[in-house]
């Protein structure tokens, strides 16, 4: 078989991370058999949609990595991929059923619903139309929605991938509608037109969909046509094995890049949110994913969404990556809180200590934290208790001291011997020269060179920013010490 599968999104707010796992297992198993993987935009109901959605999918998705072979953007030979402008496809098939007697017209207004679903409730009854216009045979001069003319008694059966077969009785399906007064289709009967017409084979969906899927499955049935698969993924979770929602972290793809996520650090996360490769395996690139994907894979428990564990994820990644990439990643978060933009050249003498940063950095705006201190040519915003620190809390002259020899030392360096293990060896010999604990000495100098307690490596941070930048900074150090604090 020709793996043929879809996403297929509303265009009425930014994917979140439950339905672009969909989206996610969609392309793996298209990929992984070397079949298609399609955009379909969904957008039938015109009522929610809202403006510029669509651009922001399409962006999630190649954000992600995650590329269509047919789609609203690309063409395909099964467009157009928004279905709204697919209507009289819908139209069509609508029309065919109520001629086969297999669907029929309903008048019913709004307003004798709403009444039969409250003396419904009264009763205690399953909520569901009640198939007044079924047998009226009513003409099209009205407004009118169609609706499909269910079985009356049986069962219908779902043969769902990871659940074998699924009964539903019919007694308790009403006839639902196929086709609205605006002439739209509703999903039922959009979704499989679609899908029948696309040669789509798997659908991959959340559970929540189960109890519609025997719907989908009698609207094959009137209309003749195959069924695909059918695999329905059981609901993610949040760490209090609640329904995901925006406490857990569950937000928009979006939103994960701007909070400094990669996005192979989360494609990976997701993959794993109800498929695993074996009982061990967790860190694993897009080809190796890939190359390993099936539906065997999938499980029926529910996936628990745990942003901890994506935290500690994109850590890993971001240790990993070439220290160029990671430079070049940075870069952006780096120039948003610089205000202004920064050579490559500038940026390129950090290679040396970029693996040292990336030791400590969980998500990509801290990387500002640990380099901007290498670009700002200003006096460094500090107090003078950080300078102090533990050892010389509330004893600035004994800082000052510790400055000022830690000045004279790093002035006997020569610049060609300005390394970070010339660096430590000089200054730790200073420290047992003053009989003082290595940290005590360290602190004012971190600080003064970083403004910052907690920065990279002291001694690689000192042979990044240069013996003239580390002197003139110590020197302002000293100053400050000098006079009381502003």
């Amino acid at each position: 078989m020709s793996v043929r599968v879809r996403y297929g999104p509303s265009p009425t707010g930014e994917p979140h991370v439950g339905n672009i796992r969909t989206a996610l297992f969609d392309w793996l198993l298209a990929r992984r058999f070397g079949g298609q993987f399609i955009v379909r935009i969904e957008d039938t109901d015109q009522s929610r949609a809202v403006e510029g959605t669509e651009q922001l999918i399409l962006d999630a998705l190649t954000w992600l990595g995650l590329d269509w072979d047919e789609g609203p953007d690309v063409g395909g030979p099964f467009g157009p991929y928004r279905q709204s402008e697919r209507l009289p496809l819908y139209v069509e098939a609508a029309d065919r059923l109520i001629a086969e007697g297999k669907a029929y017209r309903c008048v019913c207004s709004s307003e004798r619903l709403d009444a039969l679903r409250k003396s419904q409730q009264q009763a205690k009854q399953p909520p569901g139309y009640d198939r007044r216009c079924r047998e009226l045979g009513l003409p099209g001069d009205e407004p009118h929605v169609v609706r499909l003319a269910m079985p009356l008694d049986g069962d219908t059966v779902v043969n769902d991938y990871l659940r074998g077969d699924v009964f539903f009785q019919n007694a308790l399906l009403d006839d639902h509608v196929l086709l609205k007064r605006d002439g739209f289709p509703t999903y039922h009967l959009a979704s499989v037109v679609d899908d029948h017409h696309m040669q789509i084979t798997h659908v991959i969906r959340g559970d929540e969909w189960l109890s519609s899927a025997p719907r989908h499955v009698q609207t094959y049935a009137v209309l003749g046509w195959d069924e695909p698969i059918w695999v329905h993924l059981p609901i993610i979770r949040g760490p209090d094995k609640g329904k995901l929602s925006k406490r857990h972290g569950a937000t928009s793809v979006r939103e994960y890049a701007d909070k400094g996520f990669l996005p192979e650090a989360l494609l990976n996360f997701l993959a794993l949110l109800g498929w695993s490769r074996d009982e061990t395996t967790t860190i694993m690139s897009r080809d190796e994913i890939v190359e390993s994907f099936d539906l065997d894979g999938l499980g029926l428990a529910s996936a628990m969404f745990d942003i901890e564990r994506l935290s500690e994820m994109n850590a890993r990644y971001i240790r990993d990556l070439d220290p160029a990439d990671f430079l070049a990643r940075g870069k952006p978060h780096l120039e948003l809180r610089l205000g202004h933009s920064v050579e490559n050249d500038a940026l390129d003498r950090l290679l040396t200590i970029a693996p040292a940063i990336q030791e400590r950095v969980k998500l990509m705006p801290e990387f500002a934290d640990y380099t901007d201190f290498f670009f700002n040519d200003g006096p460094l915003d500090y107090a003078n208790d950080a300078l102090m620190g533990k050892a010389y809390k509330n004893k600035p002259w004994m800082a000052l001291e510790s400055v000022e020899a830690s000045l004279q030392t790093l002035r006997s360096v020569a610049e060609s011997g300005w390394t970070a293990e010339a660096l430590e060896a000089a200054l730790r010999d200073l420290a047992t020269e003053r009989g003082e604990k290595p940290g005590a000495l360290f602190t004012p100098i971190r600080v003064a060179a970083t403004g910052k307690r907690i920065a990279p490596p002291l001694f690689d941070t000192l042979e990044t920013l240069g013996q003239a930048r580390t002197l003139e900074r110590l020197n302002a150090a000293a100053e400050r010490l000098a006079r009381p604090d502003d």
